[in-house]
């Protein structure tokens, strides 16, 4: 995601440097191609820019398996595919006229967006492994935005809509007469800079408030209750016996025992393999925030970080912290010394 994030942010200084004199130097290097008539030329021109943008579109779908969500982006990559297709017809056509400048404009300001979004989002990355110092607030602030599907296409969608509309404002046509001196020429030049001042400052608002209401929206997902755990009781021996046979795969269950006066919960969990996962419901960075049952597996509720289902029991990251258990085919034998190594965990 940093190296992305450099990467891109490059491309736009890049194009914003040279983009000037690109257009006259392919124009002037295709023009030469075709008085000197060399066919090869142009096809090789022509084949180059359609294979770029075809291996761009097979290195995308390479990556997608068929299943449910990927099916969604599937069917979402054919549909833009389709719709540029059209676009570019109209475009060629004549029907659809478009102000190239501008466009790139808006198109080099949502660039910068996705660049600032993989560079954080990156940084959090390292910040889950251990690689940077985080802290549990850290975690709960950053972690539900950057985790959210809808939080980034919304307020990019936002941004175009409020970029478009100030383009569309500067381009009515003016219907002031013109200044009786220079004096009055002088004033209508003010007047328009102040409103350009105040429409600018008047969608700025508005971004800032629909970024905060999207926030708020995907914070308010957050706050969702875990479900109730079970409370266990030990023997004299300080051991609990928990019947796992009936655990099905992906299932997650969620107990309680109270160890000298500290509710400790753990998590029973059937991963992939068959195996049972006994894990408490807390990590190193979020601490005994817990964990509930997503669409693919384990989510920490503190910073919605998935948990891939295969590392459920691994120490490391965002991942539950492991839990000693004994286990058979039937059941699972949790020791009261072993819980109440992490009561520290849940004590806050």
């Amino acid at each position: 995601m940093l190296v992305a994030a450099v990467m891109v942010v490059g491309m736009i200084l890049f194009m914003m440097r040279t983009a000037r004199r690109l257009k006259g130097e392919i124009e002037t290097k295709v023009g030469a191609l075709a008085g000197a008539g060399s066919k090869w030329g142009l096809f090789g021109f022509i084949f180059l820019m359609v294979f770029r943008e075809g291996m761009e579109t097979v290195v995308i779908l390479s990556g997608v398996t068929l299943n449910s969500s990927e099916l969604m982006s599937f069917l979402g990559t054919l549909t833009g595919v389709a719709l540029a297709v059209v676009f570019g017809v109209m475009f060629v056509k004549g029907s659809v006229r478009i102000d190239l400048r501008k466009f790139f404009r808006i198109t080099t300001v949502i660039l910068f967006f996705v660049a600032a979004q993989l560079l954080i989002t990156g940084l959090h990355e390292l910040s889950e492994t251990g690689v940077l110092p985080s802290s549990k607030r850290e975690m709960a602030l950053i972690g539900p935005i950057f985790r959210n599907d809808y939080f980034f296409p919304v307020t990019m969608l936002a941004l175009v809509a409020l970029m478009i509309l100030l383009e569309y404002r500067r381009r009515r046509p003016e219907t002031a007469a013109p200044a009786a001196s220079k004096a009055e020429e002088r004033k209508q030049q003010w007047t328009e800079r102040r409103e350009r001042l105040w429409a600018n400052l008047v969608c700025a608002t508005a971004f800032v408030f629909i970024l905060g209401i999207t926030a708020e929206f995907v914070y308010a997902q957050s706050t969702d209750k875990l479900s109730p755990a079970t409370a266990v009781a030990f023997d004299k021996d300080g051991r609990a016996v928990i019947t796992v046979k009936d655990l099905s795969e992906g299932e997650l269950r969620r107990y309680s025992a109270d160890v000298k006066g500290v509710e400790i919960r753990f998590l029973l969990y059937r991963k992939p393999d068959g195996k049972v996962a006994s894990v408490f419901d807390a990590c190193q960075i979020c601490g005994g925030v817990g964990f509930f049952k997503g669409s693919n597996g384990l989510i920490c509720k503190n910073c919605s970080a998935p948990i891939n289902p295969q590392s459920v029991g691994q120490a490391g990251g965002c991942n539950p912290i492991p839990l000693s258990s004994t286990q058979d085919a039937d059941s699972v034998v949790i020791n009261i010394t072993d819980l109440a190594q992490q009561a520290g965990q849940f004590s806050h």
